[in-house]
């Protein structure tokens, strides 16, 4: 049962009669009278248990972009089903127009739609569906609420994507499909052709050349189907927020960009996502299958107030390539967290794989650093000086070991690894 405003202005004209006619009895009466026809106005209301109720199933929908769900209504009654349907979700699902007026003659169905903008990532859900009848004085009705288990997964944004052209057609000019290839753009022989005034004269092949009786060159390309493994950190150092963005959602997005552009450069990669435990991992997908496979592994994730495990997460990349790969550690680079737990295991990764970190900057240090306008702006500059430069140091003892460290803000992080990506490709480095 539900009350109105309606039936709270009914009360409240009790005042009237009790100016009039001040004696005790009047309230008493009055209060009776409301409570009379508010039992009225619910008898008449009719059953909320006349409709049956299901629910479509939801796919998922990238952070951001909306999406919507539709719950299909059969009145099983006898009359016509006069009523208010609100569909109940979390409040970060973004649920608009939830709220719906029914009108559903006997025996008929009929179809309500809410509309979904999920604001985290994840796995958002329905709380409850809430049907409501209203009696015919508009006093009071019946409510009920029941559960119709429901779910819209919200996958990472990857706002990298639009990216994602202009690094293909360098990689393109690396691969040779769309200029001359040349010597210089990688180290896997690829074909041989005629020589054209001002080819290195070190490409010739002299062998070809006496056979043929004109002059031939060799040509190479960047080296293929080479192994890069993606470590995700969901440490507590991931849970801090750059801007509006947590740590975590950034180093989730140039890990996407990379994944995608090393597959069309026909490089196999791998994910693992983890902390003191490996959360997700996937190993073995192809390219058709990567992308999507990696968005739904990461859709859920969420950081944990945890230390990670270097050491575990190292054993893992081992099972997964005991060959030379590109290591990518997508980290914060926070000295006191690198110095402590990631330095001891980092120098025996570097020794068997080339090893990338990817941290994510906060440009509002350099913001801090620059405002020094009153003696509180200025202490924060120092603070911030200080958080740089250990920063730095910490970048410089990594780089002793031979580790590249691509240190970047959430918005130009994933261009500069993906950008790292291709200079090591070209350089043969992989």
């Amino acid at each position: 049962m539900f009350l109105t405003a309606r039936f709270l202005v009914l009360v409240l004209l009790g005042a009237v009669p009790i100016v009039v006619w001040p004696n005790y009895a009047v309230p008493v009466l009055w209060v009776l009278f409301c409570v009379l026809l508010m039992c009225l106005d619910v008898a008449l209301a009719g059953s909320t248990k006349t409709i049956t109720m299901t629910r479509s199933v939801i796919g998922p929908v990238r952070l951001g972009e909306s999406t919507s769900c539709s719950i299909t209504v059969t009145n099983t009654g006898t009359g016509t089903f006069r009523g208010v349907l609100r569909d109940s979700w979390q409040p970060s699902a973004g649920a608009t127009g939830a709220a719906h007026r029914l009108i559903v003659p006997r025996g008929e169905t009929t179809t309500v739609t809410t509309t979904l903008t999920p604001r985290r990532r994840g796995d958002r859900l329905a709380v409850r569906v809430t049907v409501r009848r209203l009696g015919p004085l508009g006093l009071a009705g019946r409510q009920r609420s029941v559960p119709l288990p429901g779910r819209v997964r919200a996958l990472p944004p990857f706002g990298s994507r639009r990216l994602l052209p202009s690094r293909l057609a360098h990689l393109r000019q690396l691969d040779g499909r769309s200029a001359v290839r040349i010597r210089g753009q990688g180290t896997e022989f690829d074909s041989l052709r005629d020589y054209v005034e001002g080819d290195d004269v070190r490409s010739i092949d002299w062998r070809a050349t006496a056979r043929r009786r004109s002059t031939v060159v060799r040509t190479w390309q960047p080296e293929k189907d080479r192994h890069i493994v993606i470590v995700l950190d969901t440490s507590r150092t991931s849970a801090g927020r750059v801007g509006d963005v947590p740590r975590l959602d950034a180093a989730m997005d140039a890990a996407l960009l990379l994944a995608a552009l090393a597959s069309h450069a026909g490089d196999r990669v791998d994910l693992i996502a983890g902390d003191r435990r490996v959360h997700r991992r996937v190993v073995g997908e192809g390219r058709t299958t990567l992308l999507s496979r990696l968005v739904m592994a990461m859709a859920d994730l969420e950081p944990a107030l945890l230390e990670a495990d270097w050491p575990m997460l190292g054993a893992e990349v081992a099972k997964i390539s005991r060959q030379r790969a590109l290591l990518v550690l997508l980290t914060p680079m926070e000295p006191a967290a690198v110095e402590e737990s990631l330095l001891p295991p980092l120098s025996v990764l570097a020794q068997r794989y080339k090893v990338v970190i990817g941290s994510v900057a906060d440009p509002a240090l350099e913001e801090m650093i620059d405002a020094r306008e009153d003696p509180e702006a200025v202490y924060d500059a120092a603070a911030a000086a200080r958080t740089v430069t250990l920063r730095n140091r910490t970048a410089t003892a990594v780089g002793r070991l031979g580790v590249d460290v691509v240190d970047a803000p959430p918005d130009k992080l994933p261009a500069r690894l993906a950008d790292h990506y291709l200079l090591l490709k070209s350089r043969g480095l992989l």
